[in-house]
């Protein structure tokens, strides 16, 4: 019997069955995890495994979790007396051990176990590059297969931990990260595989919540604010959606934590309608044209979870949350603050959070005694290619004009199962 059931945002029905990762109820909202446990736990084993509050059953690998700790040197800079790091990536002086760099490993993780024990056989999954690396590692680890497909203009920041031949990877050659999941949804249809499914995914958005489950228990409380940079907005909806449960205990705060979101200018679609108090998304904003000019690829879906029913304008109105711009030299400039002041490199997605949060600072959204989380979503890639053997993407470059009966003859030939 399982520990959960899922529910609609909107109309509140719950949902017969257990596993409905991949559809919708209301075509406009979020299917939520109800678990039948109120009160956060945690079993005496170590990693992520141990929280109560993850749609999981019977995992079958180890998966290390997010590493929290006090910040000193960015804290001090800063004028923070109460700042806490939730580093999602290789730092093995501190425990870190995420050796694909970044906190999509925590998303992996929990999609695969939760596919693999409600009988799904294979996935689709569509990326920017990081979320590649996470589902090709562990898809390695478990032998879970995956299909991947992401776009040409991310495939210079990838890199693999294990030989890309191993792992089926498809190319868009011509359109950006949402063509790909478009691209990716056609393959799902003809393979017999399902797609993933992005934010809808509710495995996804509670692996991506394990970093609060990780920051209470390490505080032990709720923090005040939590920051983090967007691109679906997964991650931070699960975060909200984990800080509604540890409310709904009782025993960690009594105040959902302030969302503080940040984007990378001038492909910050979010962000501009968040400002202009909008729940719908501008075209104008979406232009593909955008994302050539940004040094973060990765967050740069034109398919975001902003004006969907429990998505991120709900969140941010449900949390008091704020929304931040974040230039190109920015972005570099607080990824040196925070090697500078933390003393570990982390990657442009993380920068764009470092300088949301320091925006704060400087225009008194938080105050110096608040209890605030800083989620780094990646970092430690130099420090983990002196220590281990990484692979470039050996990919098969395909066109979005791709034929349904061409995709058929390309899976048989890559010998997807």
């Amino acid at each position: 019997m399982s520990h959960y059931t899922l529910k609609c945002r909107k109309c509140g029905t719950v949902l017969k069955e257990a596993h409905c990762a991949f559809c919708e109820h209301c075509k406009d909202a979020l299917l939520l995890t109800d678990y039948k446990e109120t009160s956060f736990t945690e079993k005496n084993s170590g990693e992520i495994w141990r929280f109560n509050w993850l749609p999981v059953h019977d995992p079958k690998f180890h998966q290390p979790g997010p590493v929290v700790f006090r910040s000193k040197g960015l804290s001090e800079k800063l004028g923070l007396e109460n700042l806490f790091i939730a580093f999602n990536g290789y730092w093995p002086e501190i425990g870190a051990k995420i050796t694909t760099c970044t906190f999509k490993e925590f998303e992996a993780a929990v999609v695969l176990e939760n596919a693999r024990s409600n009988g799904i056989e294979g996935l689709v999954v569509a990326s920017a590059g990081n979320t590649a690396r996470a589902f090709a590692h562990l898809s390695t680890v478990s032998g879970f297969p995956v299909i991947i497909v992401v776009p040409s203009m991310c495939l210079f920041e990838m890199w693999y931990l294990e030989a890309s031949l191993r792992i089926p990877t498809l190319v868009l050659e011509d359109g950006d990260y949402s063509n790909a999941i478009d691209l990716a949804k056609r393959i799902a249809l003809i393979h017999g595989y399902p797609f993933e499914g992005g934010v809808k995914n509710i495995a996804k958005r509670d692996g991506l919540g394990i970093v609060l489950l990780e920051a209470v228990s390490k505080i032990g409380r709720l923090p005040d604010h939590y920051f983090q940079a967007v691109g679906s907005g997964a991650g931070a909806i699960g975060v909200w959606e984990m800080s509604e449960r540890f409310l709904r205990d009782g025993r960690y705060g009594s105040r959902l934590p302030a969302l503080h979101l940040a984007q990378n200018l001038p492909f910050a679609p979010m962000v501009k309608a968040w400002n202009n108090n909008s729940r719908e998304l501008s075209s104008e904003d979406l232009n593909p044209e955008l994302i050539e000019q940004i040094t973060t690829r990765v967050l740069s879906s034109r398919y975001p979870a902003y004006s969907i029913v429990g998505g991120v304008f709900d969140a941010l109105h449900a949390t008091g949350g704020k929304m931040y711009g974040i230039e190109n030299n920015e972005v570099l400039a607080d990824m040196e603050l925070f090697e500078k002041t933390e003393g570990i490199d982390i990657v442009p997605a993380a920068g764009v959070a470092v300088a949301g949060l320091r925006k704060a600072v400087e225009n008194g959204h938080v105050d110096k005694s608040d209890t605030i989380l800083l989620n780094i979503t990646g970092g430690g890639e130099k420090r983990l290619k002196k220590d281990m053997k990484t692979y470039m993407v050996e990919p098969v470059f395909v066109s979005g004009k791709i034929t349904d009966k061409e995709i058929e003859e390309l899976c048989k030939r890559l010998k997807v199962n």
